[in-house]
């Protein structure tokens, strides 16, 4: 395909591109420098031409009518603003001048871009000399004029400075107004009478530093002395007795135009006249002091003195108080009175005397007694009248202030809180409900210590800090004695009244003691523990603890100094340390000694203890006899393997069995059924029939049966002993009797026989000899017992049958 198409759209697009943005104000641009210059130089004299150009250069995409703001400053103070189409300005300063030295900067802006030129500095030397002006040069003394020093040609705010140069060569700065510009204009006054020169001076104050101008040319200036200095007259003296009649002349002589006189005292103008005046008064006690005499001209004033002294023909009324500490209820008397100075001129009766209660006369001369009381008290004047042959006088005193004193009342001791704590520290008020400022307290203490509080403004207490007492009687040794005249005698509140007060004893340490004593305690029982104190203020609480444990036991208040606690039915549980603690309305708890307690078991359960351990005991020793015996057992039937069965022996031979040994051999035997070996009858009589069996046609199985051996009796003759077992063989025969076994032998071991046994059963009650004619009856066929083991020929009884 053609590619032409697309070129084409492609640099329509890039037109409109390119229309699109300079439509927008997007062009491209970059400003590439901004330059300062001075000409003709950055140092030139002042009044020289200065021109600052500065020049921009920018590049662009031809960004048409590109402007440029340009901005110059000095020390950082804009001093001018211009935009432009071109790339450069000039600003001139023409002429320059001081102050337009200084470090100046070109800011350039071009649209949304800023950049400044590099700091240039212009220094500009040399000062104009000021020219100074005086409207006139011969004014008269502290006369003002006006003096004008002025720089034209310089700028800025110059300080001006004005100076007088005296005939010895002395200069002395006199004035220096604030900065007004290039000119200043200022009103001098020269008061030194004689020629001077004036000249002034200025200073430019510069960020590099202040610079000072030349002297101005120097104008004499002749300062003429105004003489109108007044002459003043005192007739007929400075020194004169009240009454007289004085006169006060003051003039000013040869007076130039508009001149005033001023006659004045402390301060306060008494006549004002032009040129000259007369000023006549009565002299009185308060005339004395200083007359001033004033002439002025325009600003220049000029005065004279005059110190007159005016004495009293008799002294100002003194007004007195006696006495002067005054009691309501108390007499008391005012007395005026004065001193007479010149008795030639006023006699003591010529002079009337009168006093005043606040401006009110009282019907009274020279003496005024009354009885204090509160209508009484006020202010209270005396005026003194007299005469002289010019002029009568009156005189007042100076003001008295009666106010009565009221008596202090009897005071009272209390305590403060209302509440004293035996023991412990407290503190007493002493206190008068009437009585005048300033009372004075003194407490008295059974130590004979004494302190001492002054109460002088209202609402302040005595209170005084007391020691501990231990006993309600020490309360009587406290005295209070108060005060507010020297003159009368105190008032005395007594220690009595402090009983009034809630007195409270603390607690002494607690007894406990238990109940019944110490004999011992047994479970069940009942147990009082009796918490008791020797003193202490009721009620007490007591309170009961266990050693144990933390928490009380018991708490109780008693308003008795013992309290109890009681323990019902005691148990081992109990058993261990209590103690108690006492307390009253002073919150001071005191502990007692600890008490231990100890139970003892009940008597029952020792009987019960005693029962079980008896049968406990019991049954250990039949489980220790069945144990022996069946280890026993065990023993012989291993041993039966070893023993022989022999043949039957002679008659003689064969041994007869008590009948509680077969009896016990016929219980322990297994093999035995409910039968004994030789017989059921204990009757020693029975034939040998009755004890003989026949052999059966089959031999039964031997059965064994199991004798054992019992402690011989000492008192009977000695045999071997030993611990064999006596085996005996048996066969039943058809109907159940025990049948002997054919051609089979029994052998026994040596049986030791106790004479004094006892059958278990108590079947017999003696032991009966084997007698000879016994063993005749047994059969010799029936049982063969071998005592080839017998200890040579010593047999032991044989029991009966």
């Amino acid at each position: 395909m053609d590619s032409r198409p697309p070129n084409l759209l492609l640099l329509l697009l890039t037109c409109l591109l390119h229309f699109w943005q300079y439509a927008r104000g997007q062009s491209s641009y970059t400003i590439d420098t901004v330059g300062l210059m001075i000409l003709p130089n950055s140092t030139v004299l002042s009044g020289t031409p200065v021109i600052l150009r500065c020049e921009v250069k920018v590049s662009h995409d031809n960004i048409p009518h590109l402007t440029h703001t340009f901005q110059l400053t000095r020390d950082d103070v804009l001093i001018d603003s211009s935009t432009t189409g071109k790339d450069l300005i000039d600003y001139e300063l023409n002429p320059a001048r001081a102050a337009d030295s200084g470090s100046y900067e070109c800011r350039v802006t071009v649209k949304d871009k800023s950049k400044a030129s590099y700091s240039q500095k212009l220094n500009v030397t040399g000062l104009q000399t000021p020219i100074l002006y005086l409207n006139k040069t011969t004014p008269y003394e502290s006369e003002e004029f006006i003096a004008t020093c002025s720089a034209p040609e310089e700028k800025g705010s110059l300080n001006f400075r004005f100076f007088q140069r005296f005939r010895n060569g002395d200069s002395l700065k006199i004035k220096q107004p604030a900065p007004t510009g290039n000119s200043s204009e200022t009103t001098l006054v020269l008061r030194s009478i004689g020629d001077s020169h004036l000249y002034c001076d200025y200073e430019v104050n510069l960020v590099s530093g202040a610079r000072r101008s030349k002297s101005s040319k120097e104008i004499q200036v002749v300062v003429k002395g105004l003489h109108i200095s007044p002459i003043m007259n005192v007739l007929p003296a400075t020194e004169v007795y009240e009454g007289v009649i004085i006169e006060v002349v003051c003039k000013v002589v040869n007076p130039p135009k508009n001149i005033e006189v001023f006659l004045t005292r402390d301060r306060r103008i008494l006549k004002q006249a032009p040129v000259s005046l007369s000023y006549l008064f009565t002299a009185q006690e308060g005339d004395s002091g200083e007359l001033v005499c004033k002439a002025e001209s325009g600003n220049v004033q000029k005065e004279t003195y005059k110190t007159i002294t005016v004495k009293e023909l008799f002294s100002k009324p003194r007004l007195t108080v006696n006495p002067m500490d005054i009691f309501e209820g108390d007499r008391f008397k005012l007395t005026c009175s004065v001193s007479i100075y010149v008795p030639e001129s006023i006699s003591n009766d010529s002079i009337k005397f009168s006093i005043y209660k606040d401006n009110v006369k009282l019907p009274c001369a020279d003496t005024y007694i009354t009885k204090a009381h509160p209508s009484k008290n006020g202010n209270y004047t005396c005026k003194a009248q007299a005469a002289s042959v010019t002029h009568s006088f009156v005189k007042e005193s100076q003001k008295v202030v009666v106010k009565a004193k009221v008596p202090v009342s009897k005071p009272m001791l209390s305590v403060v809180g209302g509440t004293l704590v035996l023991g412990k520290r407290f503190q007493l008020l002493c206190h008068s409900d009437n009585g005048t400022l300033p009372i004075v307290y003194t407490l008295h203490t059974p130590e004979r210590r004494n302190e001492v509080i002054v109460v002088s403004k209202p609402g302040e207490r005595a209170i005084f800090n007391s020691s501990a007492i231990y006993k309600t009687s020490d309360l009587n040794g406290f005295l209070c004695h108060v005060k507010n005249s020297q003159n009368r005698a105190p008032m005395t509140g007594l220690g009595q009244q402090l009983l009034r007060s809630i007195i409270i004893e603390p607690v002494s340490k607690p007894v406990l003691t238990m109940l019944p004593g110490a004999g011992g305690i047994s479970e069940g029982q009942d147990v009082t523990l009796v918490c008791s104190v020797q003193r202490g203020t009721l009620p007490i609480s007591f309170t009961w603890y266990h050693t144990d444990t933390e928490a009380a036991l018991a708490f109780q208040t008693a308003n008795e100094l013992e309290g109890s606690y009681s323990i019902r039915n005691v148990r081992g549980e109990h058993r261990g340390g209590y103690y108690c603690v006492s307390t009253n309305l002073v919150n001071e708890t005191k502990q007692s000694h600890t008490v231990m307690i100890g139970v003892k078991m009940a008597g029952w359960k020792k009987g019960l203890i005693a029962v079980i351990i008896f049968f406990v005991l019991l049954i250990l020793a039949l489980i220790l006899i069945v144990a022996f015996k069946r280890r026993l057992l065990l023993f012989k039937r291993k041993r039966t393997g070893e023993l022989s069965v022999k043949s039957a022996s002679t008659k003689a031979e064969r041994l007869s069995l008590t009948q509680a040994e077969v009896n016990e051999a016929a219980n322990v035997t297994p093999g035995m059924i409910g039968k004994s070996v030789w017989s059921e009858h204990a009757s020693g009589s029975e034939s040998e029939d009755q004890s003989s069996v026949t052999a059966p046609e089959k031999p039964p199985e031997p059965q064994y049966t199991e004798v054992q051996t019992r402690q011989a009796d000492p008192t009977r003759e000695p045999v071997k002993k030993g611990t064999d077992t006596v085996y005996s063989e048996v066969r039943n025969s058809k109907q159940g009797a025990p049948e002997q076994a054919d051609g089979g032998s029994v052998e026994y071991a040596q049986l030791n026989h106790d004479t004094d046994h006892h059958s278990d059963r108590g079947n017999h009650g003696d032991h009966h000899s084997v007698q000879d004619d016994h063993l005749d009856e047994i059969d010799d066929d029936s049982v063969h017992i071998n005592t080839a083991d017998l200890g040579e020929g010593k047999h032991e009884p044989m029991p009966d049958c």
